[in-house]
């Protein structure tokens, strides 16, 4: 008998369930068809509801963007998430600034760091994996002071506001559902119980409103925390922007003495100068980085030499190596003696110190008085 009472009691229940439902699911229909009443929300509440799915619409915008920012890269962004949810570390992998510093390096010894081009390498080289660094430090620090309150949100706090809502909403449907039924109830009987089914869903209904306000006026207080964790992102690309200008400037600095469109090889064994050189464009621009060297004073003292068969003194600026035999290697502020001859390309000259003669590049030289 206890077993039989508690079946019927479980049928009873589930098909009660299931009438309301059916009402419910009736009430929603009607609504939507403009054939039922429907409570509308107060306007407070409604100003909430709006502003918590702004702010959960460019909060999404805002991370992913900033995810792709950090981490251009979509199969490694995949990657990343794929291990986030397997809860497992992802594997370390060079950065492709500290990628192309470790080629640059690489190279910079097969071809000698003695030379000026493997030299060269190496440095930039170096420079190259410390931005890689100050990348991954960027990253890092945006992951955890930016990215993830953000991620918080919308994994956290707004599904919880989004479940609030909807108990809100089946609680809406079920007071309209009730007063539906009201208004339809002609029996006493039927118009007594009806009233006080009116009464208890309105009761939940405002119960369901209240718990659902107080969870949306709590966005405001979202706001203020992402502004401070905007603040820290800020901070973050400050210092990494910061850093990478140092470590430019720094690399510059060490580059000064060895201009890049005219560096030579002592492995090159080629008894011509690097053809490459001689674009007009190029060698303005790289008389026009060099502080003691006009464009003026090159040209003027280079036809002067070559328009008569003297010669001129000229003081080094630069360290130079001889790529081959026909060149005479340089130190920086010698005075050597300079002219040219008949054929000679216009960007070398002849240099003699002492017995030593040979060509240098004439960028590579400040043509005294």
């Amino acid at each position: 008998t206890n077993i039989s009472d508690y079946f019927k009691f479980v049928l009873e229940n589930y098909f009660y369930e299931l009438n309301i439902f059916n009402l419910t699911n009736l009430q929603f229909t009607e609504e939507k068809l403009g054939q039922a009443e429907k409570t509308e929300l107060d306007a407070h509440l409604e100003n909430l509801l709006s502003k918590a799915e702004c702010t959960k619409l460019w909060t999404e915008k805002i991370m992913k963007q900033t995810e792709v920012l950090l981490q251009p890269n979509p199969n490694a962004r995949i990657e990343e998430f794929v291990y986030e949810k397997l809860d497992r570390k992802a594997p370390s992998r060079m950065n492709n600034p500290e990628l192309l510093g470790q080629y640059m390096i690489d190279a910079g010894n097969e071809f000698g760091p003695g030379t000026a081009y493997g030299n060269a390498l190496i440095k930039c080289g170096e420079t190259q994996k410390r931005i890689g660094a100050a990348d991954r430090e960027l990253i890092q620090t945006s992951a955890i002071n930016f990215l993830t309150p953000l991620r918080n949100f919308i994994e956290g706090d707004y599904k919880t506001i989004t479940k609030e809502r909807k108990l809100l909403q089946n609680k809406r449907l079920d007071l309209d559902a009730a007063k539906t039924r009201l208004k339809k109830a002609k029996v006493a009987e039927a118009r007594a119980a009806s009233e006080q089914e009116v009464r208890i869903t309105q009761s939940e209904f405002d119960r369901q409103a209240e718990i659902t306000r107080l969870l949306l006026e709590g966005i405001s207080s979202t706001h203020a925390h992402h502004l401070r964790c905007l603040n820290d992102f800020v901070e973050a690309q400050m210092t990494y922007y910061a850093q990478c200008y140092q470590y430019m400037l720094d690399l510059q600095k060490q580059l000064g003495s060895f201009p890049s469109t005219f560096l030579s090889n002592n492995n090159q064994a080629s008894t011509t100068p690097v053809q490459s050189v001689s674009s007009p464009s190029v060698l303005a621009s790289a008389s026009a980085s060099l502080p003691s060297v006009s464009n003026s004073m090159v040209t003027s003292g280079l036809s002067e030499l070559k328009s008569s068969s003297g010669s001129r003194k000229a003081r080094v600026l630069y360290d130079y190596d001889a790529a081959n035999s026909s060149e005479l290697s340089l130190l920086a502020d010698e005075v050597i003696t300079v002219y040219s001859i008949p054929g000679m390309d216009s960007d070398w000259l002849m240099g003699e110190r002492g017995n030593q003669k040979g060509k240098v590049p004439i960028t590579y030289l400040e043509l005294l008085n």
